[in-house]
C-alpha cells in the first residue's frame, strides 16, 4: 500500500503535512503519483486565512481540517477495472490536492502531450478556468478589455484575450512586480494604479469609448465597484475571481441605466458533458491549453517565480501570506520520495 503525505490546512493559518496511505483503485479509478502541483494563490490563501464570510459557500467548502490544492500533474501507477482512458505510465493533469498520491476518477484525468513538461501542465486547472471566463465574455476581435488584477489569473486572462483578438488590453494592478511580467509580452498596457486614478486612464487609452469587457480577477469585493465604472454603456463585466464577501452596488446608477451585463464565470459554469450546443467542457479547455503549450502558442513557464520541495510546503504558504505580490506561479515538487 503506497504511503506519503498530504497538505492539510489544520486550522486558520496552520499548514501541516499529514501522513497518508492509499489503497488500490476501484472500478473507474486510477492511482496517481504526483510529480508537481501549482498553488492557486487566491483561492488557497482565502482558505488558509479564513478570509471569507462565516455564512457563505466559502464557509461550506472550507471545513478545517481540510486537504487543499487542485492543480496537480502526476503519473498513473495503477488503474482499476474498466479504465481505458489512461494507462499506467501516462502523465496526467488533474484537480488533485497537494499530496504524494491520489485515488482519482480516471475520466477526470487529462493526458499531457509528451513535449509539455510537468510544471507547464500544472497550470491546466487555472488555464481552463480562465478560458471558460474569456469564452463566457463573448469577446470578439477588436474589443477593448480591462483586467483588474495581475496575479496568475490576470496574467493568463491577458494572454488568452490577446489570442481572442482583444485590443487594447489594459491591466490594472498597484503591484509593479506583477505588471513587469505583462510588459514583457509587448501587447499589454499596464496601469500601476488603483481607485479613482484608473477611469481617466482607461478613458484616454480607449479614445473615450471605455472597455467593452472588464474582467475582475481579484476576488476583492471593493474591486467590483470600480470594475463597473470602467465598462462602456451596454458593456460586459466578468466576475472571474471568486469574491470574498458582499459588494455594495447602486444597481440603478451603475448597472440599470448603463445597460451593463454582469457575468458570473465560476468554473462550475463549464458544461459537464460535451454536446454540439455546449462543447467546451473543462476537459476540452484543458486539451486546448495543453495543445497551445505543445505548439508554442502560449508558454506559461516564465510565470513561475518560486519552486519548493513538498517538504517546504509550510514555508511556501508563509512566503505568500507575507506578501503575495512578489509571487506568481509557485510550484511544489513532489518527486522526492517521502
Amino acid at each position: 500500500m503506497p504511503t506519503g503525505y498530504q497538505t492539510i490546512f489544520a486550522a486558520p493559518n496552520q499548514v501541516i503535512l499529514e501522513p497518508q496511505e492509499w489503497g488500490s483503485p476501484g472500478p473507474g479509478q486510477a492511482l496517481i503519483r504526483t510529480e508537481c502541483t501549482l498553488i492557486s494563490t487566491g483561492t488557497e490563501l482565502t482558505a488558509l486565512t479564513a478570509d471569507f464570510p462565516p455564512v457563505s459557500s466559502w464557509a461550506n467548502w472550507i471545513q478545517f481540517p481540510t486537504g487543499i490544492g487542485y492543480s496537480n500533474v502526476a503519473r498513473v501507477v495503477e488503474v482499476g477495472e474498466g479504465v481505458e482512458h489512461v494507462k499506467v505510465g501516462d502523465r496526467v493533469a488533474n484537480t488533485g490536492n497537494h499530496a504524494t498520491y491520489r485515488l482519482f476518477p480516471a475520466n477526470h484525468l487529462w493526458p499531457v502531450p509528451a513535449r509539455v513538461d510537468a510544471e507547464a501542465a500544472s497550470f491546466s486547472t487555472l488555464a481552463e478556468i480562465v478560458l471558460g471566463g474569456v469564452r463566457l465574455s463573448r469577446l470578439i476581435f477588436g474589443e477593448a478589455v480591462v483586467i483588474i488584477g495581475a496575479g496568475l489569473i490576470g496574467q493568463l486572462a491577458a494572454r488568452f484575450c490577446r489570442i481572442a483578438g482583444a485590443w487594447p488590453i489594459l491591466v490594472v494592478d498597484p503591484a509593479e512586480q506583477r505588471l513587469a511580467f505583462l510588459r514583457e509580452t509587448g501587447f499589454v498596457q499596464t496601469l500601476p494604479m488603483w481607485g479613482d486614478q484608473v477611469r481617466p486612464e482607461v478613458e484616454r487609452l480607449t479614445k473615450g469609448r471605455m472597455a467593452d469587457v472588464v474582467f475582475d480577477v481579484t476576488g476583492n469585493p471593493i474591486a467590483m465597484q470600480g470594475a463597473l465604472r470602467l465598462a462602456r454603456r451596454k458593456g460586459r463585466v466578468v466576475v472571474l475571481g471568486s469574491p470574498r464577501g458582499p459588494v455594495s452596488i447602486d444597481f440603478h446608477e451603475e448597472v440599470h441605466t448603463q445597460g451593463l451585463e454582469i457575468i458570473g464565470a465560476h468554473n462550475s459554469m463549464h458544461p459537464s458533458v460535451e454536446t454540439p450546443h455546449a462543447p467546451w467542457t473543462m476537459a476540452r479547455d484543458v486539451e486546448l491549453f495543453l495543445e497551445w503549450q505543445d505548439a508554442g502558442v502560449v508558454d506559461v513557464r516564465p510565470l513561475i517565480t518560486h519552486r519548493y520541495s513538498w517538504r517546504e510546503v509550510a514555508e511556501a504558504y508563509r512566503m505568500l501570506t507575507e506578501d503575495r505580490t512578489r509571487a506568481l506561479g509557485v510550484i511544489l515538487d513532489w518527486s522526492a520520495e517521502p
